[in-house]
């Protein structure tokens, strides 16, 4: 499984980086509003600290308007990909990018035909959010089990990115049902190498290590 960091922030991009265990970025409009920043600035900053995809949102709801910012993101790294709504215009952008050779990542799905759609259109990514299905009383991560088998019964090569992770548990399952992708908030990610017992033996292997004569 790949681990994308699901952040603009550049110091937790960096923190994360600095494990080596970093596949990609993902960002979004309200990721980006937090930083203060013009994204016209803050992407080509991105691109020179994540080598891995990084999914950029395009604003527009009309497939005209998508298509155009999405080949203006497209131009300013060969690694950017295009996130698109999953909308029917949407799902026509999707298309039409991929027959222009731009990767898209369609965002804001919320069940298994969605997820069917979006393969079927091309998309290179598809992105189920299971933490805000898990919000309001539904089980996300069975959303991720049925487009895993849906994807591998019909044999699309649309990676699953699995997103909305509120903790590590998320990330666990999503590598036992097989997904290709968790992005992860740094908050999630600064967790997933924390367990008590490995801070509780570590204390306890060093306590004993200072009464070893010297």
């Amino acid at each position: 499984m790949k681990f994308f960091l699901d952040t603009a922030d550049i110091e937790e991009i960096k923190r994360a980086k600095a494990l080596g265990i970093l596949d990609g970025l993902t960002t979004n409009p309200s990721l980006v509003s937090k930083t203060g920043r013009k994204f016209s600035e803050l992407l080509p900053e991105l691109v020179t600290l994540v080598d891995g995809p990084i999914s950029a949102e395009v604003i527009a709801t009309d497939t005209a308007g998508m298509i155009k910012e999405a080949e203006a993101l497209a131009a300013v790294a060969p690694n950017i990909v295009i996130k698109i709504p999953l909308i029917p215009d949407g799902l026509v952008a999707t298309r039409v990018l991929k027959s222009k050779g731009i990767k898209t990542n369609v965002t804001l799905c919320f069940n298994a035909l969605q997820a069917l759609l979006a393969a079927k259109a091309g998309a290179t990514y598809v992105s189920p959010f299971i933490g805000r299905l898990d919000d309001i009383g539904h089980v996300g991560m069975d959303v991720v089990s049925d487009i895993k088998t849906i994807f591998t019964n019909y044999k699309f090569t649309t990676q699953i990115i699995v997103a909305s992770i509120r903790h590590p548990l998320h990330v666990l399952e999503a590598a036992l049902i097989g997904a290709d992708i968790a992005t992860i908030p740094f908050s999630v990610f600064d967790k997933l190498v924390s367990h008590p017992l490995t801070d509780k033996g570590l204390k306890r292997f060093l306590d004993d290590w200072k009464k070893v004569p010297r």
